[in-house]
């Protein structure tokens, strides 16, 4: 059996697939560990699921205090259901004001028209996925990486395991629509290119088979689905 972790980019999995739908309460251990990665690798054993986010600042979220505590609610959901498989790694954002050129149909970007505007960063998301994977591949808690993100940024990584690692296999999962070309996203090439196989979607109906109970019991008061989710 290939020994598996997989890491889940939840900003990437959030913005690029689950955003707009009525899949947020989402149980990420339904749908890659027993949907998609059954499908791929029946063998695999799946030893960790990686979800690595960012805490919702409510200044700025579109539900305000109620998107932070759907946030709170989810997590708590995952952690009382697998204890022992689901690891949450957070990271966190910043906000900076900073000065961005004014667009103007064809017209390129200039210095001289430029307009001042709130720079909102996810911080350490991209870093924590790229350390955890090569940290897991280098020293061999894994024979299999099945990282679920469309973002650039993990290019390096995934050449650095190839190359220190290389009989790691490396899956990614890209959190897309079926029909994502005409939204304007796509797969990533230069990810798609280091892996070892791709699944380029997830499909509406493997959301909606992996949604978790409405009420998640835990050690207090259950986690419950958000009404606005």
């Amino acid at each position: 059996m290939a020994k598996t972790i997989i890491y889940i980019d939840g900003y990437n999995l959030y913005y690029s697939r689950l955003k707009g739908s009525q899949f947020k309460w989402l149980n990420i251990a339904t749908l890659f560990r027993d949907q998609i990665l059954k499908q791929q690798n029946p063998s695999a054993e799946v030893l960790a699921i990686k979800f690595f986010t960012a805490p919702v600042k409510a200044s700025y979220a579109r539900h305000g205090q109620a998107s932070e505590q759907a946030q709170t609610q989810y997590h708590r959901a995952l952690q009382a259901m697998y204890p022992d498989l689901i690891e949450i790694i957070k990271g966190f954002h910043i906000f900076q004001p900073t000065k961005l050129p004014l667009f103007e149909p064809g017209i390129p970007p200039s210095k001289r028209a430029v307009s001042s505007v709130w720079m909102i960063e996810e911080k350490q998301t991209d870093v924590n996925i790229a350390l955890h994977a090569y940290r897991d591949a280098v020293r061999g808690n894994c024979d299999q990486m099945v990282i679920c993100s469309n973002d650039s940024d993990l290019e390096p990584a995934l050449r650095l395991v190839k190359a220190d690692a290389p009989a790691v296999v490396i899956g990614l999962i890209m959190p897309l629509r079926e029909n994502s070309t005409q939204g304007g996203k796509v797969p990533n090439k230069r990810l798609t290119g280091l892996a070892h196989w791709v699944r380029h979607h997830i499909r509406d109906d493997e959301l909606a088979k992996s949604q978790l109970p409405h009420n998640v019991p835990t050690k207090k008061k259950p986690a419950s689905k958000p009404s606005h989710w």
